[in-house]
């Protein structure tokens, strides 16, 4: 058996998720089926870094799988993408250590978010960013981001549904992209990981706070209430993308 480490790119609008489901259309069903069909019925078990919401995109995705034969990094690359419908593309592979899991290997994860401001709903973009038709301060959102960095129980950005018991993580950095700005801004952070729809109520509340709705360090009082209601939105799917896994440097051989 081999274990290969790959990553890859999906549109994930017409996907219930990452996670395989029964009779429903997923990325990890999507390429399960792929590697059956390679193996001439044999089943393989894809593993992938985190399993991202329908409707939610991935720039970087990493999955591993135990895959019985020895087909080089490069053709398997070519193999999968052969199979794969025009919504998903492997853009990078390679053979990893025998004991590699792309999910509980991992290190840390940067997701993007990215916000239409037009005042209408782009008909060419809806799909693709959340879309917020009010006014925004670039220097509240600024200082906001600011609170968000560091480790914090983020227990008010967590949708409930989980069952994991540790809310504490470390937001290494939280940026703000304006270069595309009055159209669009996006929100970039990199973190060692990352709770249920936490991204998208981080954003939801940044979003709050630029327009005036709450106090600028509103992250602060959220942390200590530890009070997902008090969060109250969640940012669309369609806007978050996960943008790159990062892994140990002894991941691939």
């Amino acid at each position: 058996m081999t274990v290969y480490k790959m990553t890859l790119q999906y549109d994930g609008t017409r996907y219930h998720g990452f996670q395989r489901q029964p009779k429903l259309l997923t990325i990890q069903g999507t390429i399960e089926k792929a590697l059956t069909t390679m193996t001439k019925g044999k089943v393989v078990d894809v593993i992938g870094s985190g399993r991202t919401d329908a409707g939610v995109h991935a720039l970087g995705q990493v999955i591993s799988f135990d895959y019985p034969g020895d087909i080089p990094a490069d053709k398997m690359v070519k193999a999968l993408n052969s199979l794969m419908p025009r919504d998903i593309l492997f853009v990078d592979g390679n053979w990893a250590a025998h004991d590699f899991n792309a999910r509980f290997d991992t290190v840390s994860k940067i997701y993007e978010y990215r916000v239409a401001l037009g005042r209408y709903t782009d008909p060419f973009l809806r799909l693709y960013t959340g879309h917020y038709p009010f006014k925004v301060d670039l220097n509240r959102l600024q200082l906001a981001l600011e609170d968000v960095v560091g480790t914090h129980d983020f227990t008010s950005f967590e949708a409930s549904g989980s069952v994991i018991r540790n809310k504490v993580r470390t937001i290494y950095t939280a940026d703000l992209d304006t270069s595309n700005y009055p159209h669009e801004i996006r929100l970039i952070f990199h973190g060692d990981g990352f709770l249920y729809n936490m991204v998208r109520i981080m954003v939801a509340t940044l979003l709050e706070i630029s327009n005036g709705r709450r106090d600028v360090h509103d992250f602060l009082r959220l942390y200590d209430v530890q009070d997902r209601q008090q969060a109250r939105l969640t940012a669309p799917a369609s806007g978050l993308y996960l943008k790159k896994v990062f892994y140990p440097a002894n991941t691939v051989d």
